[in-house]
């Protein structure tokens, strides 16, 4: 296998984008986030470039599914998106 850049998700929103992100690099897998700055500056684009697009090696396909098919705790989602914790 190459190690060649890989498409394994796409998002339309960057918090969800980078928990995933997150999630990956701290599992030891390097991944990149492709187009998140267009879809950021101008999200009427998002469809246009395909939306913000989570990409791993080639070689890491395999560990990366297995990872993303772990369940997020949307109640840290939320934290995430809102910038802070409720009391």
């Amino acid at each position: 296998m190459s190690d060649e850049l890989v498409t394994i998700a796409t998002f339309d929103k960057s918090f969800e984008a980078h928990m995933y992100k997150s999630k990956l690099e701290a599992a030891g897998i390097e991944c990149f986030l492709a187009d998140e700055n267009i879809v950021g500056l101008n999200w009427f684009l998002s469809p246009a470039v395909g939306f913000i697009k989570l990409q791993v090696r080639e070689s890491d396909i395999a560990r990366a599914q297995n990872v993303m098919d772990e369940k997020i705790d949307m109640d840290d989602a939320e934290i995430a998106e809102n910038g802070n914790e409720e009391e």
